[in-house]
């Protein structure tokens, strides 16, 4: 684990290109999972909808050339939070961070079990927005295997507790 504390712009598009989420975030460190990022309760984050504050301490895991994002957040919000999307792509100067969210989402509430969600608005958008079939079994195959992964019981890290040494960074 080796921290660092540079500023990174994270920004979240759906497949249509509209805004999701852009927020800064400080990049933490990296390990054998990815990168490492940490944003405090109260950070601002803007989308399309509006303006918003970050309601709980997160850490994200960037994973290296993997369909999906995942948020370890401090209670009361999810313990486990992972975004299907496309790989996440930093650029060359490492300060901003792009990816397409595709709308599958696994979470493991704090002392709850594992489900998805937005199926359904995953298969509304895979027709309005003309997913390509890449596309569509990259993401299904991603969320079945998050699904498995996030379990508590299934002991595949870093789901399990490799996330919260840099968790408490910024809690």
């Amino acid at each position: 684990m080796t921290t660092e504390r540079a500023s990174v712009l994270v920004e979240v598009r759906k497949y249509d290109g509209r805004l999701s989420g852009r927020w800064s975030a400080a990049r933490l460190g990296e390990d054998e999972h990815g990168v490492w990022l940490g944003t405090p309760e109260g950070t601002p984050v803007s989308s399309e909808s509006g303006d918003r504050a970050a309601r709980f301490a997160h850490v994200v895991l960037v994973p290296r050339d993997a369909w999906w994002m995942a948020s370890f957040c401090a209670a009361p919000g999810p313990e486990v939070y992972c975004d299907v999307c496309t790989v996440p792509r930093w650029s060359e100067d490492g300060t901003v961070l792009r990816l397409v969210d595709l709308d599958l989402d696994v979470v493991r509430p704090h002392g709850g079990d594992v489900h998805v969600e937005d199926e359904d608005e995953f298969d509304e958008h895979r027709v309005r927005h003309g997913y390509p079939d890449t596309v569509v079994t990259g993401a299904r195959r991603t969320c079945a295997w998050l699904t498995r992964a996030v379990r508590r019981d299934d002991g595949t890290e870093p789901f399990t507790s490799a996330y919260r040494p840099w968790l408490a960074l910024i809690t």
